[in-house]
């Protein structure tokens, strides 16, 4: 009896020893950073550069893993089912409304705008080009994402949505195969992040019709919002990126995460390099990106439900 009662404690012990007992203890080992999404994607860059840094504050490895598939869910429901420990933390857009009470947001790392872009060969020299011509062909159209669910996804419906035009959506696994493809004239537009986009625009490869923003990018100054081209502030839909963890993890491990993750962020070196990714700030606290994020999932649910877009 006795050896049976030792030989379970040592198994348990492991377990135990598994989740930090407060956050003084964490980070007891290296952290696995899970990217939904292929490498070179927008939060793939932002969770290397930023969680590079965290790591450094920390004095623990941040690791990068790329999961890509199914619109993010495959890497999303990983970090959902690890442990609460703090060890397993997903960088990511948007969440899906499945995830709302299966991940913490702790922080955002960043805000960046979205360029509406075509090929040359298509003839397409404004915004206004592209939809006169989608509404003369209803649903003749069609236009590349990264992804059912992906900023690139929702922002092209958001577009479509705010001019009253018909296209069919070809979803992809990720930003580049949807940016060649519309290379390749067999996409006729596409709604992407500069960081796929940007090099591709200055060789001549693809055109920018109109930015999703407020105001006019710095990265592109002669590119018009879709404001400027006559589209309804609704047409706007910014891309950021934030950091989630699995419910059940510690607050006080969420608090302390959240606080090196600002740090991070005011990091001379860091804020050099996503200013160069065009990415602007978008300072929160904890409970503030928390709110922000739950606005977020309601407005995209409504957004699903409007343009009828399949969630199975």
């Amino acid at each position: 009896m006795i050896l049976r009662r030792a030989l379970l404690l040592s198994l348990l012990a492991p377990c135990a020893l598994a989740i930090p007992a407060s956050a003084q203890d964490w980070p007891t080992h290296t952290i696995n950073v899970i990217v939904p999404l292929g490498a070179g994607s927008a939060s793939d860059i932002l969770a290397r550069v930023v969680m590079e840094q965290v790591g450094k504050q920390l004095g623990q490895s941040a690791v990068v893993e790329n999961r890509p598939g199914a619109g993010g869910t495959i890497g999303a429901n990983m970090v959902a089912k690890a442990a609460p420990d703090g060890h397993t933390i997903l960088v990511y857009g948007a969440l899906a409304s499945a995830h709302v009470n299966d991940l913490i947001p702790v922080a955002s790392l960043g805000q960046q705008i979205l360029v509406i872009i075509a090929s040359p060969a298509k003839g397409y020299k404004t915004l206004g080009d592209l939809v006169a011509a989608a509404k003369a062909k209803p649903g003749a159209l069609n236009y590349s994402s990264a992804g059912i669910g992906s900023a690139s996804h929702m922002g092209a419906e958001r577009l479509r949505a705010s001019t009253g035009f018909e296209a069919q959506h070809i979803p992809f696994k990720g930003a580049a195969e949807a940016v060649t493809d519309v290379i390749a004239g067999r996409s006729d537009f596409s709604v992407q992040l500069p960081v796929t986009t940007l090099p591709l625009l200055k060789d001549g490869k693809l055109v920018a019709l109109a930015v999703s923003a407020q105001k006019r990018s710095n990265m592109f100054p002669d590119v018009p919002t879709t404001i400027e081209a006559g589209l309804p502030p609704s047409s706007v839909y910014p891309f950021y990126s934030g950091v989630y963890l699995p419910a059940k993890t510690p607050q006080a491990i969420v608090d302390k995460l959240a606080a090196e993750i600002a740090k991070a962020l005011q990091a001379d070196e860091v804020k050099s390099r996503l200013a160069k990714l065009g990415v602007e700030p978008m300072p929160m606290t904890q409970p503030e990106f928390a709110k922000f994020t739950k606005d977020d999932i309601a407005a995209n649910v409504a957004l699903v439900k409007a343009a009828k877009i399949p969630t199975q």
